[in-house]
């Protein structure tokens, strides 16, 4: 009799939890929209609304996209346009929209007071004194962007000496030890405003064109893996672009600033 209670108790249990598995999707999300809380309050509503569960990958972008790339997400949130162009034109995405928006800025000593009226002149004073620099080197939006300007210059950063240095971490380590040592490093500006421990450093470069930092959705093409929940994903995306999640993201402060820059295009 006991036998039979626990094999119908199974019956009813298994497809529950099936089911719980189902009704989620993963989002693998830049670090800065994660670590400064404002992906939580987006999914905090969208939970509520829907009762769809939201898994977040915390991830630099290039990670990020290649664990899309792998079919272990439904959905991106990254920071690299030309990434993410590259992604949709090979297949891995079937949806893109451009959603908000922040910017860069060079974090340097206090005691530089050096006005900045361009950041390729500042970068290549950094470049030509043997500043103090601390590259993220994670492959991040960030990082890709920091490329990018040293490019831009002419410069390759596998020549540089020991003043520039490689610490493969995430915007908040990299902040925390570009105070400890007194040095320079480019950061979104949502992480800086969160980062609490701003004793030796300020901005010392921002408000450039070369900065703007535009922040975009992914929907995973589902041929890359047949299990995942494209269904709730496109409720995700169709959510995310609407006057709802708007408020939210251009209502979300830190220190009494707002971090981010709604966008979308209705």
């Amino acid at each position: 009799m006991k036998i039979k209670f626990f094999i119908i108790i199974l019956l009813f249990v298994i497809p529950i939890k099936i089911f719980a598995k189902e009704n989620r999707i993963l989002i693998a999300s830049t670090t800065s929209t994660n670590d400064t809380g404002l992906l939580n309050e987006l999914n905090k509503k969208f939970i509520e609304k829907f009762n769809i569960d939201v898994h977040v990958l915390s991830l630099g972008t290039g990670q990020a996209i290649r664990t899309a790339k792998d079919g272990n997400v439904e959905l991106l949130l990254v920071h690299h346009k030309d990434s993410e162009i590259e992604f949709m034109n090979k297949g891995y995405g079937i949806e893109r929209y451009e959603i908000m928006y922040n910017d860069y800025i060079l974090i340097g000593p206090k005691n530089d007071n050096y006005k900045c009226t361009n950041i390729n002149k500042k970068m290549q004073f950094i470049y030509d004194n043997k500043k103090l620099f601390i590259s993220r080197d994670d492959d991040s939006g960030t990082n890709k962007k920091e490329i990018e300007i040293w490019k831009s210059m002419e410069l390759e950063t596998n020549s540089f000496d020991n003043w520039y240095v490689k610490i493969g971490q995430g915007m908040g380590k990299t902040l925390l030890f570009t105070n400890e040592k007194n040095a320079y490093t480019i950061s979104d500006r949502s992480t800086w405003i969160s980062f609490e421990n701003k004793k030796n450093l300020k901005i010392i470069c921002q408000n450039q064109p070369p900065l703007f930092n535009q922040y975009s959705i992914i929907l995973v093409n589902p041929e890359i893996n047949n299990k995942l929940n494209v269904e709730n994903a496109k409720k995700y995306i169709q959510w995310i672009i609407s006057e709802e999640a708007e408020n939210i993201v251009n209502n979300f402060k830190k220190n009494e600033t707002q971090l981010f820059f709604y966008n979308y295009d209705n």
